[in-house]
């Protein structure tokens, strides 16, 4: 089969070709491993080419020691003895079952070997799992999924896996997790319940900080900013419901109104202002039918404010004496609380106090920032988004990530969160403001990396993007992730088909890819210019892929290979529509 070296050019020998035109022997040359061997070298090559008189062959890398390491410092001799891999070498590649391994598919051009990478090499680096539509991406995240809970040798009773399921696709494909094992949960969380075992999806509004919100409200310049933070600090300082809280909000509402008061306008529109900051901003200090003591008579709030004969208000002097005695600089530095239960419709309000309390109404520029982000929070609360944003009582992150993973009073291994009755922006909003949650609880616990979490993306091109997040709140969750997520344990998968729409930073660190089939050449240029260790060759396999077959490579890999997925069972609902029996006539 394989004849003289006869020259070597960079990385790749030009072997004598001594099978010529047998077509038996050609059909399986093509990916085909061959060894180098002299006395002291053992070097493992690929065939990529091959005529009637030569055989193209790229190093990959050498064995050592009887372990087979990347990259070849020393070429082979001239009179190296070729011949191709044995069982034994090839067995060191694909790797052997084991506790610290797991099947991932059979290897397509040796099909009696099952590759198995290992666990930590695998599962402890970021995965990037890329595809055209059709390609099989969805079926091999199934597949896997379900290998790592139906290897034998594999007890997988502490994972945490979040899958992010843009199109409800993977109910199907886990939901009788527990029937393989009895210590094992699957966990549905939709906006959309339609089986008694699902569970609504609940992110409780008071965890959300600074960052989300402005996310949420799809907040623009950094003038919104303050207005935000002050209205959170307003949510917490007003949900301790104490004398304080209320002596804080009297304070806010006297500001204002003496604000008004002594401002330039006319007087009618001083009484509209009025009466609007305290048809926003009540206490039972400051509402229309508040009683105000006068000397040997009284009047209600709103009396005072009736105009006279002389266009000015009658009860001036009284209203303005009342309106001083409710302003105190020390409430100003009233310690906002921590860990205090609010709702979404306790931030709107919060909200017009911060609009009326810091006197936005002067400066048309802010004015006009904190009303987009009214407007914002009032769409929030009257559409379908706001369920989401209810809960009923306080809880810590730690104890809402119990809950996450909590069914029954039991843990759950894979937690399926179904984002497909949600619109693109607020989804991309609502995993990011989650993937933070656990992103800061892993930060924060005392055992790093002790909990891991495994985040798959799926349609991540929708979430993951080089959106505007950096410029306004100087950075971006996935990114910090991908960058430092590793050392505490949460880890990205991340499945697209279009990863030319993906964040640089995040992909550049992914340690393994699965590629299953993809011909946009935007796509495939991007691929080959984040990954410049990936060879050309890996490339031109993949655009010839057959559905449910990928290239596989990096870190858990010890040379590139084609690995052929077995179908799930079940299959996730990720089939293309039937066109020739809907079209049939019934």
């Amino acid at each position: 089969m394989f004849g003289k070296i006869l020259y070597i050019n960079d990385n790749i020998a030009h072997v004598e070709n001594l099978i010529g035109n047998n077509p038996d022997q050609q059909s399986d040359l093509m990916n085909m491993h061959v060894i180098f061997e002299s006395n002291d070298q053992r070097i493992l090559g690929e065939v990529t080419e091959f005529n009637q008189e030569l055989i193209k062959i790229r190093f990959l890398g050498e064995f050592i020691n009887g372990k087979y390491v990347n990259g070849v410092l020393r070429k082979p001799l001239l009179s190296s003895q070729l011949r191709v891999i044995n069982a034994e070498e090839l067995q060191d590649l694909v790797g052997v079952s084991s506790e610290a391994t797991f099947p991932l598919g059979m290897n397509a051009v040796y099909k009696e070997f099952m590759v198995y990478p290992k666990v930590n090499d695998l599962f402890s680096n970021h995965l990037a799992i890329f595809g055209n539509s059709g390609s099989g991406k969805s079926c091999g995240v199934a597949r896997i999924v379900q290998n790592i809970f139906t290897s034998r040798g594999l007890l997988s009773y502490n994972a945490n896996l979040f899958i992010f399921d843009a199109y409800g696709e993977y109910k199907n494909a886990f939901s009788n997790l527990n029937q393989l094992n009895p210590n094992y949960n699957y966990k549905f969380i939709t906006t959309n319940k339609t089986d008694q075992d699902d569970y609504d999806l609940k992110i409780p509004f008071h965890l959300l900080n600074l960052d989300d919100i402005a996310l949420l409200l799809q907040a623009s310049t950094h003038s919104q900013l303050p207005i935000i933070e002050r209205t959170i600090k307003l949510c917490r300082i007003f949900a301790l419901d104490s004398e304080e809280s209320t002596e804080y909000k009297n304070h806010l509402i006297a500001k204002a109104l003496l604000a008004v008061l002594f401002s330039n306008q006319t007087i009618s529109s001083k009484k509209n202002d009025i009466s609007k900051i305290i048809e926003v901003c009540h206490t039972p200090e400051f509402n229309f039918d508040s009683t105000i003591q006068g000397l040997g008579y009284t009047r209600t709030f709103s009396e005072c404010f009736e105009i006279d004969s002389n266009g000015n208000f009658g009860e001036s002097v009284l209203i303005t004496d009342y309106i001083l005695k409710h302003i105190s600089d020390d409430i100003e530095n009233l310690e906002e609380p921590k860990d205090v239960y609010y709702t979404i419709d306790d931030f709107a309000k919060a909200l017009e106090f911060t609009l009326i309390s810091e006197g936005f109404q002067n400066n048309e520029n802010l004015y006009s920032d904190a009303i987009i982000l009214k407007v914002r929070i009032n769409a929030i609360i009257t559409s379908n988004l706001k369920p989401i944003f209810e809960a009923p009582n306080y809880k810590s992150v730690g104890e809402y990530i119990t809950s996450l993973v909590a069914k029954n009073n039991r843990k759950s291994q894979i937690i399926n969160i179904n984002l497909e009755d949600i619109d693109d922006t607020h989804a991309k909003v609502i995993v990011k403001i989650l993937s933070r949650l656990l992103f800061e609880f892993a930060k924060t616990n005392q055992n790093r990396g002790k909990i891991p979490f495994h985040l798959f993306l799926e349609e991540a091109h929708r979430y993951i993007q080089r959106d505007t997040d950096t410029f306004l709140i100087g950075y971006n969750i996935f990114d910090r992730i991908a960058k430092e997520g590793r050392k505490y344990g949460v880890i990205l998968d991340i499945i697209s088909q279009r990863p030319v729409e993906i964040s640089d930073t995040v992909i550049a660190q992914c340690s393994n890819f699965l590629i299953f089939k993809m011909t946009h050449p935007k796509d495939i240029k991007y691929i080959e210019e984040m990954l410049p260790n990936i060879s050309s060759d890996v490339i031109e396999k993949q655009k010839i892929l057959q559905p449910g077959n990928c290239v596989a490579f990096g870190s858990a890999f010890k040379i590139p290979m084609i690995i052929k997925m077995e179908m799930p069972n079940p299959s996730p609902h990720s089939s293309s529509c039937d066109i020739t029996n809907v079209w049939k006539a019934n």
